[in-house]
């Protein structure tokens, strides 16, 4: 294959991935995959420059804006760029190669490093003019992000005022993560599955969604953190080093990543990565990785920034969690656009401090490749915002007599006859009542209508009693009162509940409605 058109496919990989994750909330790549499409598209276009578009993944940063009549943008007074994120000690060794060689040091001269933790939640930008919090911004594509300040406001460690005698800066764009520890998020996933309502995957998918919302006194009830972790656009506060930023920062009342330290070259840049890998699972904080930036601020100055990322600070990334566990059952699931999915079902495991019973297998094409098998010894591997997956199968403890699992010739929920799409199969019988349900969920949940009182149980409990058949039928509930108060786990207050999120359900944003009719291929920002 040429370099050209390997550096497309490769593009295209990454565009259906980050559809995937940012437009769809359903990423089918592991951290560690994805970053290794984009490693090879980096390298492939810094031998081939002549072959670089202005819309190629590694020219841009972050995720699509919001859309729709309610919201809001600004513009970063500095770009909030991305991390070179990197994922072996070689890598590392290389970057600061790299920075040496960039800033002419004599040979034998190494370079300081800002070490801390890299959460994995959600960025934000704090504006603060002589002292007071005037706007907060979401990261965006970088250079424009989402309004969030009234979400922002809520967070009880974010200062609405610099503490401190003054005098204050100017003009100060401070940027840092917004976070739930893993106690608050256990706490509010029991809450939710108490009411029967979705619960979000992890503590990042939960404070995404929380920044979106309109109602600050839902976001204030959450209890979300923010830990500082830079600066971006400065003006009245002199420091020469990034550890002096984050000691002014904590004296104006800000809370700054724990652990941290300042090492004198890349070998202590390595070793702290070792430490904090190896106590990231009795952290509070979810995080995936450290950080390390030149600590010097002229030459952070010096070494500048790519298109995308700044020279001067890197992400080494932890080795995904991995776990070894027993495949007891291989089965076909049927999703909402009809698409036959196996899934494996597994001896219950502990993995990132989630029990995982099951574990996706992507498509049939995937299967044979990894010929996983039931009765198999597996690894799989959580890493993110994915759900666990099979990464590899130990071929040498299979016992006889193991067979290859067969693709199902109809469908496992209404028996219609399958179609075959590459490696995918698909249903295309639209009264098939796990697409059914499929689409009812796809509709109410967040991204869609926001019809929150329509989780997985309960549409299940409403399509039992007979009540819907199809999506169009959720909006004839507010017909049924009293036979919906009469189901077990009703009562008043929940049909009122449920009669207030519909009637506002009724008038959604144009994007809203595309994304929630569940088009195959359309999702959030294709809507």
């Amino acid at each position: 294959m040429s370099p050209r058109s390997r550096i497309e496919q490769l593009r295209q990989e990454i565009r259906r991935a980050d559809q995937l994750y940012y437009g769809e909330g359903q990423p089918e790549l592991s951290d560690s995959e994805y970053d290794a499409l984009f490693r090879e598209l980096r390298d492939l276009e810094a031998e081939h420059p002549d072959l670089i578009t202005p819309d190629s993944p590694t020219q841009r940063v972050g995720a699509p804006l919001s859309s729709g009549r309610d919201a809001v943008q600004g513009d970063h007074l500095a770009p909030m760029l991305s991390i070179e994120s990197l994922t072996s000690a070689d890598e590392v060794r290389e970057f600061d190669s790299r920075a040496r060689k960039h800033l002419d040091l004599p040979d034998g001269t190494a370079l300081r490093y800002a070490v801390e933790p890299k959460f994995d939640g959600v960025s934000a930008s704090l504006l603060y003019e002589d002292g007071a919090l005037t706007r907060a911004l979401s990261r965006g594509d970088g250079a424009r992000g989402d309004d969030i300040t009234a979400s922002i406001r809520t967070i009880r460690d974010v200062p609405l005022h610099l503490e401190g005698p003054g005098p204050f800066p100017t003009r100060i764009e401070v940027r840092g993560e917004v976070l739930l520890g893993r106690t608050a998020f256990a706490r509010l996933q029991q809450q939710l599955e108490t009411t029967m309502e979705t619960p979000f995957r992890n503590p990042r998918n939960l404070v995404a969604g929380s920044l979106k919302l309109l109602d600050p006194k839902i976001v204030a009830r959450r209890r979300l953190e923010f830990i500082c972790w830079g600066l971006g656009h400065v003006e009245g506060l002199s420091a020469t080093t990034h550890t002096e930023q984050q000691a002014r920062l904590a004296e104006f009342g800000f809370r700054i990543p724990e652990p941290r330290q300042e090492v004198d070259d890349v070998d202590g840049v390595l070793a702290f990565h070792r430490d904090v890998e190896a106590t990231r699972d009795d952290a509070e904080y979810e995080m995936d990785g450290i950080v390390a930036k030149v600590n010097e601020l002229d030459l952070q100055r010096r070494l500048g920034r790519r298109s995308r990322a700044p020279r001067w600070v890197l992400a080494f990334k932890f080795a995904p969690r991995r776990a070894t566990t027993e495949v007891l059952a291989i089965t076909a699931q049927v999703g909402r656009t009809g698409a036959i999915t196996p899934v494996a079902d597994l001896a219950p495991t502990e993995l990132a401090g989630v029990t995982v019973r099951r574990a996706t297998l992507h498509n049939w094409g995937l299967l044979r490749e990894r010929d996983v098998r039931e009765g198999d010894s597996v690894e799989i591997e959580r890493a993110g915002d994915v759900i666990p997956e099979v990464v590899h199968v130990h071929t040498e403890r299979r016992g006889k007599g193991s067979r290859q699992f067969e693709p199902p010739e109809e469908c496992p929920a209404c028996g219609s006859a399958l179609e075959t799409e590459g490696a995918f199969l698909y249903c295309l019988n639209l009264e098939c009542p796990a697409q059914i349900k499929g689409r009812i969920v796809h509709m109410a949940s967040r991204r869609a209508l926001d019809i929150g009182r329509l989780g997985p149980k309960y549409v299940d409990q409403l399509l039992e009693a007979g009540l819907i058949a199809h999506p169009e039928d959720v909006f004839t509930l507010r017909e049924r009162r009293e036979e919906i108060q009469a189901l077990d786990r009703w009562g008043e207050r929940s049909y009122l509940r449920l009669a207030e999120e519909l009637e506002k359900a009724m008038q959604p944003e144009l994007a809203r409605f595309l994304y929630a009719l569940g088009i195959r291929h359309v999702g959030e920002t294709t809507a």
